[in-house]
């Protein structure tokens, strides 16, 4: 109860740390009742069945690349309140390394599927699990490593991000200002036969036809019971995310919301998510947190 009392206040100072932006036309117009509504319009019991918060992580939780402590209540929050919490990012393994560990989460979908960390049942060490086998993430590393070489050749004005050295089952280019020069990556990658995705931060190639729904799909149920394709399955499931890379995410659940630096995107995005924050990344999770444990407090009622 005092987590989730402290977590009300952090939810009340995130908001008022709001600031107003080129954004709010776009949020005033939101209240209409359209295909995307503001999150603040929802009816308090819309995600009464809600028992599993997946979550992006790069600018959902963090905004301008910092976790606030508001987020982070928030993540504590929702545990302490029987939620499920698992990230679903492409950051890279040694991050998710360090998530698993030491964050207030049930584990940490990385690499945009490739890879489930998650605590170990003496709550010291992380046990991992990856999408290949061993000797199939063996073959996709060596390739990976290959394909990174021959595009750096092609194209020198690819940089290779600088967290490359902590992935384990991806590749990351920095995304190049010029317009020219991120296509011609993103074709190279896909020439290569490689998965391709593109968020605020990285272009990323990736290989075995995954993405973050697959990973989902098969962590929820073999760790925790879920099953995503059985109607009261996905319905247990809320996803928020702010980027192209998410619309795997945004197009299967029902329970969906962007922060509202999703608006860059949504024109990128065949499915938009049903609900979008007044705040940018972590604030805008502080909300959609607040409004799934407003709905679970109702439900218990």
């Amino acid at each position: 109860m005092r987590l989730i009392l402290m977590h009300a206040t952090l939810v009340r100072k995130a908001n008022k740390q709001v600031p107003l932006d080129a954004h709010d036309n776009y949020r005033a117009n939101l209240t209409g009742g359209g295909p995307v509504q503001a999150l603040s319009t929802a009816d308090k019991e819309e995600f009464k069945s809600v028992r599993v918060v997946l979550t992006d992580m790069d600018e959902t939780l963090t905004h301008g690349g910092r976790l606030a402590a508001a987020t982070y209540g928030a993540l504590e929050a929702l545990q302490a309140d029987g939620v499920r919490v698992i990230p679903v990012t492409a950051a890279p393994a040694g991050w998710c390394d360090q998530m698993a560990r030491m964050w207030p989460i049930d584990g940490v979908i990385g690499e945009n599927g490739g890879l489930f960390f998650r605590r170990g049942e003496d709550g010291q060490g992380v046990v991992r699990q990856f999408w290949h086998d061993d000797l199939g993430r063996m073959e996709s590393t060596m390739r990976l490593q290959a394909i990174v070489s021959r595009i750096q050749k092609a194209i020198p004005e690819a940089t290779v991000a600088d967290d490359q050295a902590f992935r384990m089952t991806s590749i990351a280019f920095f995304i190049p200002r010029n317009a020219e020069t991120r296509e011609r990556i993103v074709a190279a990658l896909r020439n290569e036969g490689a998965d391709v995705a593109i968020n605020n931060l990285w272009i990323l190639g990736w290989l075995g036809g995954y993405d973050k729904l697959s990973m989902t799909r098969r962590v929820l149920a073999g760790y925790y019971g879920v099953d995503i394709d059985d109607a009261s399955g996905r319905d247990a499931v809320l996803y928020s995310g702010d980027s192209v890379n998410d619309a795997p995410m945004f197009g299967f659940f029902r329970h969906t919301v962007g922060v509202s630096t999703v608006v860059h995107y949504l024109d990128q995005i065949a499915v938009h998510p049903r609900w979008i924050t007044a705040g940018p990344g972590g604030s805008g999770f502080v909300e959609a947190s607040a409004a799934v444990m407003r709905s679970r407090a109702d439900r218990s009622r």
